[in-house]
């Protein structure tokens, strides 16, 4: 990463300025200025995110907004209501008043005697959500949007459920933001208000888990915020971009094909990060490309970022597996439009125990698979968030609680785009029952690369928001949608399709185990098949860029870490992910923060009963006598009727615990 210093313009940052809401609460924001800007207004760019502007994303905020500023531009980072150094109360994602607030920021930012009346907006996945949300609500100030690892459906592509499968990442993100809101804003930046305000926010934010649980189908709850349910609402130039080991690819490849305004396309190796700071890498140089379209849609200057192609997609090359990349082998590649012809819908069957091309030449045969609680230790996360080892390892190691697939060798290079769809014919033993579909790059020596998998909770087979119970025995046909990739094949490889009847902890169980008897023959996958083309031209991307950040003092040493542990005499299985940041000294505001995450998954042999997901984050402040430190542990486990809650936050001040409370919730099941 090229740490810039000096830029077109000197850029003036003010730390924190108080932006009046319609009910008469105050936003935190931190600005930076460039040099004239009262003598000639410039367009603003906003960033609105709940994750604390003054410390926790202080680093990132400023290599960002600095850059921004120093080609031209206003740039702003906001504080959402509750959340960092803001008043009011923040009680969950994407509500109507964060969506009201941030309409109010806009108006606010045109009106300003240094900003010409144009705005942007830019985030990833908070940020990307609410670019998207706002920019469907048309103001008029809004004239571009990036959004960075984002999605336009809160209910089938988010962090809560996917193929309405309850997540594992529902549990760990609810978490996350339980930890965040137990945080007070900085006594420097609000004075003696600070521990009112923290004890508000202790009592009153709320258990989000126990809401996110009560709407187990797709519902009212979430259609709010999902733009899919209109597309042709957003009017305004979109930027979509992220990367294969990210959570929000699809949404790209959607946004892509059903938005009407102009837009561009990005994807590459990455997992939830801005691309500059890429990891896998290679990293590029975003933030070069993220000024080409200000200057483009808030400037006005004819740069031809338009005129290129709509999609660039980082074409992977076969890699062995395992759980961390420092980069990823491969090249870009580009599509004109999206869809494209240049894609070609290749069927295969699922024959015996192997994948036949084309489709309909194989015999019909029952296959059945009732896979153990074990398959899925080694899928890593949903969303990789670069707290390696979080990607899926061999899936060797999975393959034998699944039923498996396998082509033949290919006889040459097969490359895809896109998104694989294989269809099941099956019938269960159970009313409640789900499927998780792996499709894996088979090297000569046998390791097993995953590649993209898909996973459906069988009820909703017809609809995420009518779920019907299947009938036992009962034969249906069922499509299960892969993840969006960009792969190749090499010769005289194999890939393979694996089927289970669980995937814990990426996806909750299902209440019992399950047996699926699957007919092959008449099951099939469909490929995205892109002819090879090595002399493509498409333009590449300048190197990583940002602007100087103030050194930070990391104090102790971190540990980032996933173990799968084996109780043989117990028979109990945990998968536990820690994720210690230390304590880092920021030395810009006398300030330091403490961070630190405990993961456990554990079950105990086939007992569907025993599965359990448990988080503990420890969040800490210390200035001089002014410390700080919360503690949040939450728990969930199941039965065959409800999930089971309970959360315990605890806080402390200069030592001495101030504030407790602990939650506990039961919550009927339905179809989950």
């Amino acid at each position: 990463m090229k740490h810039i210093e000096f830029f077109p313009c000197e850029v003036k940052t003010i730390e924190n300025i108080q932006i009046p809401m319609a009910d008469g609460v105050h936003l935190a924001a931190r600005l930076w200025l460039p040099e004239g800007c009262l003598r000639e207004p410039v367009p603003a760019i906003f960033e609105y995110i709940p994750y604390r502007k003054r410390d926790f994303t202080r680093h990132r905020d400023t290599g960002h907004h600095h850059y921004y500023a120093g080609h031209g531009y206003a740039s702003m980072r906001v504080d959402l209501r509750g959340s960092g150094d803001s008043e009011g109360l923040l009680t969950d994602e994407y509500l109507e008043q964060e969506l009201a607030d941030g309409e109010v920021v806009l108006s606010w930012l045109a009106a300003q005697p240094w900003c010409n009346g144009k705005v942007g907006i830019i985030g990833i996945s908070w940020g990307g959500f609410n670019g998207l949300q706002l920019a469907a609500r048309q103001p008029p100030e809004l004239q571009a949007v990036i959004s960075v690892a984002a999605t336009d459906d809160r209910y089938a592509d988010d962090v809560h459920y996917m193929g309405g499968c309850l997540l594992g990442d529902n549990l760990s993100w609810a978490s996350v933001m339980f930890a965040y809101n137990s945080m007070p804003p900085d006594p420097e930046i609000v004075g003696d208000a600070w521990r009112d305000m923290w004890f508000e926010r202790l009592e009153k934010s709320g258990l989000w888990l126990d809401t996110w649980l009560r709407h187990q189908q797709r519902d009212d709850y979430w259609k709010h915020g999902s733009v899919c349910e209109d597309h042709s609402a957003i009017k305004t130039p979109v930027m979509t971009v992220s990367g294969w080991a990210d959570g929000y690819t699809n949404a790209v490849f959607r946004l892509l094909e059903h938005l009407d305004c102009p837009r561009l396309g990005l994807v590459g190796p990455w997992s939830h990060r801005y691309p500059h700071d890429g990891i896998p890498g290679p990293a590029i140089g975003f933030l070069q490309e993220v000024v080409r379209w200000w200057d483009y849609w808030l400037k006005g200057e004819e740069n031809g970022i338009m005129d290129e192609p709509m999609l660039r997609a980082y074409m992977l090359d076969s890699v062995p597996p395992t759980t961390s990349y420092a980069t990823r082998p491969g090249r870009w590649v580009a599509e004109q439009n999206w869809p494209t012809a240049n894609i070609t819908a290749k069927p295969f069957t699922l024959g015996w125990r192997g994948i036949i091309p084309g489709f309909g030449h194989a015999p019909e045969v029952i296959e059945t698979i009732r896979s153990p609680l074990s398959v899925g230790l080694f899928a890593g996360k949903w969303c990789s968030y670069s707290a390696t080892p979080d990607l899926p390892h061999d899936q060797r190691q999975e393959d034998g609680g699944a039923l498996v697939f396998d082509s033949e060798p290919l006889e040459e290079t097969m490359e895809i785009l896109g998104q694989p769809l294989v269809e099941l014919v099956l019938t269960a033993d159970q009313p409640v029952a789900m499927v998780a579909v792996r499709l894996a790059d088979i090297a000569p020596d046998d390791k097993a690369t995953r590649v993209t998998y898909g996973i459906l909770n069988l009820c909703h087979r017809q609809s995420h928001e009518h779920p019907e119970a299947l009938q036992p025995g009962q034969q249906y046909r069922v499509q299960v949608k892969l993840n969006d990739i960009a792969q190749t094949f090499p010769a005289e490889h194999r890939f393979r399709i694996a089927i289970s009847t669980s995937y814990w902890p990426l996806a909750w169980p299902p209440p019992r185990p399950v047996c699926l008897h699957i007919l092959t023959g008449a099951s099939q996958l469909i490929m995205p098949v892109r002819a090879v083309n090595h002399n493509e031209q498409v333009k590449l991307f300048g190197a990583p860029e940002s602007a100087f950040v103030p050194p930070t003092r990391q104090l102790g040493t971190t540990d980032r870490n996933w173990r799968v542990i084996r109780d043989l005499e117990h028979d109990i299985s945990t998968l536990e992910v820690v994720k210690d940041e230390a304590v880092v000294q920021i030395k810009e505001i006398d300030l330091e923060m403490e961070k630190y995450v405990l993961e456990r998954y554990t079950f105990q042999g086939d007992d569907f009963d025993s599965v359990c997901g448990e988080v503990i984050s420890k969040r800490g402040l210390r200035r001089g006598d002014w410390h700080i430190r919360t503690v949040t542990r939450t728990v969930m486990q199941s039965d065959a009727e409800n999930f089971y809650l309970r959360a315990d936050l605890d806080a402390y001040e200069a030592g001495f615990r101030v504030y407790c409370k602990s939650w506990e919730k039961t919550i009927p099941r339905k179809f989950v």
